[in-house]
């Protein structure tokens, strides 16, 4: 039986073009990944709070024209500014979002409504499109009783934020961010809110 001498100066040759393979790879996938650091909420935050660094946390995004962002780099200077509105949990912090308190915009206006179980689909949550509808309990004095499809109030909103009640009944309150005379509209009938949850290219 013949053995085959090894060579120790080739084995130490592959052993070096492997590691420079691999070593040229990871060059050329840091070159390829162009993902930044960027800021964004570790939970949600509201309008006019004062942000800390236990509100911020770091993500990579790919870097896209025309999307504003704040770089983590600049995370010292986040940290004591005001929210100018609320910010939902992961969502991207942009200057915008920093300042003066400009919430709600102008021409809308936000409520809360108390939804009973049954009533909003399950995983409802900020950002969310929905159509309120209500069935009015009674009529103002003075006025024949409404019948029919025409007596359901109804307007388009966003969800704000979804909170459960602190009377363990299982009723949900959701905030509401819709226009001033639809809110006032909303407010304004009595009846048990249901919410329709609508796709996002309504």
């Amino acid at each position: 039986m013949i053995r085959r001498r090894v060579s120790v100066p080739r084995v130490l040759l592959g052993a070096v073009l492997v590691l420079g393979f691999a070593l040229a790879g990871a060059v050329v996938a840091n070159r390829v990944d162009t993902r930044v650091p960027v800021l964004a909420a570790a939970h949600d935050i509201a309008a006019g709070q004062t942000i800390s660094d236990a509100d911020l946390t770091v993500v990579r995004v790919a870097a896209e024209a025309g999307v504003t962002t704040v770089p983590e780099a600049q995370r010292a200077t986040v940290v004591g500014r005001t929210a100018a509105m609320p910010v939902a949990a992961g969502s991207l912090l942009q200057p915008a979002l920093l300042g003066d308190v400009a919430w709600p915009p102008a021409g809308q206006a936000v409520i809360a409504v108390g939804v009973k179980p049954g009533h909003a689909p399950a995983g409802l949550a900020a950002g969310s499109h929905v159509t309120v509808l209500i069935v009015p309990t009674s009529n103002a004095p003075g006025t024949a009783p409404s019948s029919g499809p025409s007596s359901v109030v109804q307007a388009d909103a966003t969800v704000v934020s979804v909170e459960q009640a602190t009377d363990q009944s299982g009723t949900l309150v959701v905030s509401l961010l819709l226009s001033g005379s639809a809110a006032t509209r909303i407010a304004s009938t009595a009846g048990e809110p249901s919410l329709v949850q609508l796709g996002a290219g309504r």
